[in-house]
């Protein structure tokens, strides 16, 4: 279960960074991995969802979100999880 004390709350300003998210409408399964996934079908994955970053709008926003959040799981802002 994530630990949701890190998040700023519900408030628009902090989340509408992900109206101009490029993974905005990408199945999740992309970004993060089944338990049993290992290996190279790990590494092609996060390769993949790495490659929605390069012209992301909200990359540095997402980044930011997810250091700041402390994100246990998932790609964000190009970073693997």
């Amino acid at each position: 279960m994530a630990d949701i004390k890190w998040l700023p709350g519900p408030w628009l300003r902090y989340f509408e960074w992900q109206l101009n998210a490029a993974c905005r409408g990408i199945d999740s399964a992309v970004f993060f991995h089944p338990p049993e996934e290992r290996n190279a079908v790990r590494e092609d994955r996060i390769a993949n969802a790495k490659a929605n970053y390069g012209q992301c709008l909200a990359n540095t926003e997402c980044r930011t979100h997810a250091l700041e959040a402390m994100e246990p799981y998932g790609i964000w802002g190009g970073l693997s999880g």
